[in-house]
């Protein structure tokens, strides 16, 4: 084999168990499947507990591995109610299982964003044993993420593609209350929508019904050479929704690319135009793209004309028996059946070097008729249901032995039954005790007796909610919003986002920002950007120095990459502060994040009020006004649709409602951020926000000039004096999920 020498991994997608056993019958190496919650597929039929239990042995019995999926957020109250997991995207649910369950491997899933070697590291340091890697990765950067970890990479390499980074996206969230962080994405990048310039004008005239947040399909299989040589372990397939013709009809193809690869013929890599076509024609969205492995984004990549998955007739037709046969790819064993009269009919079996041999009744001398051997053989061969048959089966036996039919069955029933337990226990564990699990949750009973919450922390007088909120935060992403900040009394915090300046003058300059900030009595953090990549963390690296001696107070961190990276630099944890995207969904996932030495975090802004006061705040800091960021996307708006100018700015998406999502572009990091239609404002519900007792209060301001940045800074006054007058309000603007949560 050429490249790494660990045989690369065929992993497919299982809605179901009838897809499940399709793809196994097709070639994968491996399933990943999700139980009846917490996988990333609410609405795919998924296993129950009896399903998963039966579909684990299933490929344990075919020498193949299942990994469970939970990558999803949990809340407090879900962690007690899971037993299992392999594929995780919450620190709640990381440090439950390596705590749980210490010898269960731990694949860190792509919705925690690991973008570069910083992330991947700090997770394997934590115990995770594969990495799978952001969707946007090129191959450089994934070759770079193996070369300076030695890590086990799981990429995508068939599927869907979401405009958004993976774990990034709030949209759907936002819009309707059903979250990608849990499972229940609504798909609102595949609707029609017409991007507007700063003045919210069109900027083209052809966007007529045209879908630019809908990509098309992922398909590398003429880049398999490319991607083992990278670094890439397990191929992973998308479809967890899909059916099961389409799932294995894929995995056969890459079954025999990847077969075809490693048995290095010495023959050119080529795939067969035909095998192509088949991929086609099993479904895809306007074609097929290769993804990011070679490009940082581009038009080519977007569907544009139609978001559906469409199929052809010929694609279904093509792997509709493949589920149909199933049944034909067995397990082959071998058996040698002995018969001596007066002795028990021993049964010896064989499966991959594993023996076991098992007695029956005695053998009789036939009265009437003995049995012939045709007869034994053809009882023998009746493994029905069972997950094997019989390549050799020699049969030893007395002249005039006799044995009752029922007898022979159950001797065959009794054996396989043996050889199946004797090769699953291999792959048992151990769980924990109840009392144990019980023991570990930080759950208490809210004196309602509703369900179960935390309590909320009292202060250091011992009373519960007494302290008024002191501690004001402010982020500001605009020159204008920080002049007018640093004006503000109440500003203790101010977070300077490091797209406030290009690169070239964020090193010259922010010293001045930073002795400005100071010389008013505030504590000046500079944020970092919200996607840390190779080229972007190459640059910190060579920089940090400079950046270190304007004597900002700390970073605001928004991925796993930048917690690392200031690890690695010396920063103090007491100057590192995580932003919402680190998420804290539960008292279980703050032990984990305090593991890596977090300790300062924001709560949440996809929990309701009485989510976080089971969580508690004493340790967070709550976003109670801004534009909420609802995509990190790679890919670029203005440059797709009207090319790219190198001019950053702000633009609009206008959604078939009329509704306008602005739009920033940040040209230094190469990424957009759309935002929601309307700001997230609290003011009105202080008294409750007051409650829920958080370290400290944050206003993000994103699109705002100074009158805006004035105009919020005058009701965070009244709020906090209690003197708002609701008629005299912001015309526009959202409670985000402080009422009504997310499923």
């Amino acid at each position: 084999m050429k490249g790494l020498c660990k045989k690369t991994e065929l992993l497919a997608p299982a809605g179901s168990f009838s897809t499940l056993k399709a793809v196994i019958d097709a070639g994968a190496d491996a399933v990943y499947a999700a139980g009846c919650k917490f996988g990333a597929r609410a609405y795919a039929p998924n296993f129950t507990t009896e399903e998963m239990l039966t579909a684990i042995d299933y490929v344990h019995l075919k020498g193949k591995r299942l990994y469970l999926t939970v990558n999803t957020l949990l809340k407090g109250h879900e962690i007690g109610e899971l037993y299992d997991a392999v594929i995780v995207q919450d620190m709640g649910v990381l440090h439950f299982v390596k705590k749980h369950f210490s010898d269960l491997p731990i694949h860190a899933s792509t919705q925690m964003t690991v973008t570069g070697a910083y992330g991947a590291k700090l997770l394997l340091d934590y115990g995770c044993s594969r990495i799978v890697t952001a969707r946007e990765l090129s191959l450089a950067e994934i070759a770079d993420i193996y070369k300076q970890t030695g890590a086990e990479i799981e990429s995508f390499v068939h599927g869907a593609l979401c405009y958004s980074y993976s774990g990034q996206c709030l949209l759907s969230s936002m819009i309707g209350g059903r979250s990608g962080n849990r499972g229940r994405c609504a798909q609102p990048c595949r609707l029609p929508y017409e991007l507007l310039d700063s003045r919210k004008k069109a900027v083209s005239k052809k966007q007529k019904d045209i879908y630019p947040l809908s990509l098309k399909d992922l398909c590398t299989v003429q880049m398999i050479p490319e991607l083992v040589e990278s670094g890439i372990h397990a191929f992973k397939i998308e479809g967890r929704m899909k059916q099961a013709e389409y799932v294995a009809g894929v995995t056969g193809i890459y079954r025999k690319y990847l077969d075809l690869y490693e048995e290095d013929s010495g023959k050119p890599y080529q795939v067969r135009d035909e095998d192509y076509q088949k991929l086609l024609a099993l479904g895809s969205r306007c074609g097929f793209t290769d993804g990011y492995y070679k490009r940082q984004n581009g038009s080519s990549m977007v569907t544009f004309r139609t978001p559906s998955h469409e199929k052809s007739i010929e694609g279904a037709a093509e792997t509709k028996n493949i589920e149909d046969n199933s049944a034909e790819n067995k397990e082959k064993i071998k058996g040698i059946l002995r018969l001596f009269i007066n002795n028990p009919a021993i049964l010896m079996l064989e499966y991959k070097g594993i023996k076991v041999e098992t007695e029956g009744d005695i053998v009789q001398t036939a009265k009437k008729q003995p049995l012939s051997r045709e007869t034994l053989f053809l009882k023998m061969q009746k493994t029905g249901n069972t997950p094997f048959c019989f390549e050799n089966l020699q049969i030893e036996m007395e002249e005039n032995s006799f044995l009752p039919i029922g007898a022979i069955n159950q001797l065959r029933r009794k054996g396989i039954e043996k050889l199946t337990e004797l090769i699953l226990n291999k792959f048992r564990r151990t769980p924990p005790a109840d009392e144990n699990m019980a023991h570990s949750m930080t759950v208490d009973i809210h004196p309602d007796n509703k369900r179960n919450c935390m309590v909320s922390p009292k202060n250091e007088a011992g009373s519960q909610l007494s302290r008024s909120l002191a501690h004001l935060s402010v982020l500001t992403e605009t020159m204008e919003q920080f002049e007018s900040v640093i004006e503000q009394p109440e500003a203790e915090r101010i977070y300077l986002d490091s797209s406030i300046l290009k690169r070239e003058q964020l090193c010259t300059r922010l010293r001045y920002l930073v002795s400005l900030a100071h010389a008013k009595g505030k504590k000046c953090y500079l944020a970092l950007p919200h996607i840390f990549r190779m080229e972007t963390a190459h640059w910190y690296e060579s920089h940090w120095k400079e950046l270190a001696d304007s004597r900002i107070d700390g970073c605001l961190v928004r991925n796993l990459e930048e917690l690392s990276f200031l690890k690695n630099m010396g920063m103090p944890v007491s100057g590192i502060q995580g932003d919402y995207h680190l998420y804290v969904y539960s008292m279980e996932a703050l032990k984990g994040w305090e593991t890596l030495s977090l300790h300062q975090y924001t709560l949440p802004v996809e929990l309701n009020a009485k989510e976080l006061r089971r969580l508690g705040g004493s340790k967070g800091e709550m976003i109670i006004y801004g534009f909420q960021p609802v995509m990190l996307s790679a890919q670029c708006l203005h440059k797709n649709i009207i090319g790219c100018d190198g001019k950053e700015g702000t633009s609009y998406l206008k959604d078939r409602y009329g509704k306008l999502f602005p739009v920033r572009n940040h040209c230094d990091e190469c990424y957009n951020i759309l935002y929601n239609i309307s700001p997230v404002a609290l003011f009105h519900q202080f008294k409750e926000v007051q409650s829920l007792n958080p370290a400290s209060v944050r206003l993000s301001f994103s699109v705002e000039d100074s009158r805006e940045v004035a105009l919020v800074f005058q009701y965070y006054r009244q709020a906090l004096a209690g003197t708002l007058n609701k008629e005299h309000y912001l015309l526009d603007f959202t409670n985000g999920h402080f009422k009504r949560g997310v499923e």
